[in-house]
């Protein structure tokens, strides 16, 4: 009989598994410079991972988040470069954060010419709960705003200046809110794009440090 899948076995086996897929070789993946390719193989080995000994419903990408039930998704991401994108819900996401946790693998590619092979070291493994998933700039702001006595004004005048991607009526009604529900402080970078882009090299510091930020490895 098979286990349920929870946020803490989650946590265990994707430790195990950046573990053990550290120090295996994949030549078929030698030579392949398309992060997302690789990404997408990470992600359906780890999902295989588990289906073999847990039970979940399967999300994707291009449904939503990979763990539905469990509100989490599952990022793969290299370490030239640790970011990813995500879809654009709403301008709150960038202050209250995705809605979701995040799993994030942040992997080294080497090439091995001499046998035409290559490894995948997971270097980072972080678990973000959702509440660490708004933006840190944009967060930091407001916060900052607030303890300064700030009013309504001072943080319609932010958004502005940061340029944040919502119409007046739907910056008025998240200034609103905001003033009687402060934001946490988030950790991500997310930039302004048609999906937003996710930067990851704050959470990768700060792991381990950070309530909320868990360091698997």
């Amino acid at each position: 009989m098979k286990e349920k899948l929870s946020v803490e076995i989650l946590i265990k086996e994707a430790k195990k598994f950046a573990q053990k897929e550290s120090k295996l070789y994949f030549p078929e993946l030698y030579g392949i410079t398309d992060g997302k390719a690789v990404g997408t193989y990470i992600e359906h080995k780890f999902r295989d991972y588990l289906k073999k000994n847990y039970l979940f419903f399967e999300g994707s990408s291009a449904k939503g988040i990979d763990f539905p039930e469990l509100l989490v998704d599952l990022k793969v991401t290299s370490i030239r470069q640790p970011q990813s994108s995500c879809p654009f819900k709403s301008a709150r996401q960038k202050i209250y954060g995705l809605g979701y946790s995040l799993l994030i693998f942040v992997y080294e590619k080497s090439d091995y010419e001499e046998n035409k092979t290559c490894r995948l070291k997971i270097k980072h493994s972080v678990f973000i709960d959702k509440h660490r998933t708004a933006d840190y700039q944009t967060t930091k702001g407001i916060i900052e705003i607030l303890n300064n006595n700030g009013n309504l004004d001072d943080i319609l005048a932010f958004f502005e200046d940061r340029m944040l991607p919502a119409d007046e009526i739907q910056a008025k009604k998240i200034a609103k809110e905001i003033i009687l529900n402060p934001p946490s402080l988030g950790f991500l970078t997310i930039s302004n794009a048609l999906q937003w882009r996710l930067q990851y090299t704050r959470v990768i510091q700060k792991a381990g440090e950070i309530s909320g930020i868990h360091k698997i490895i």
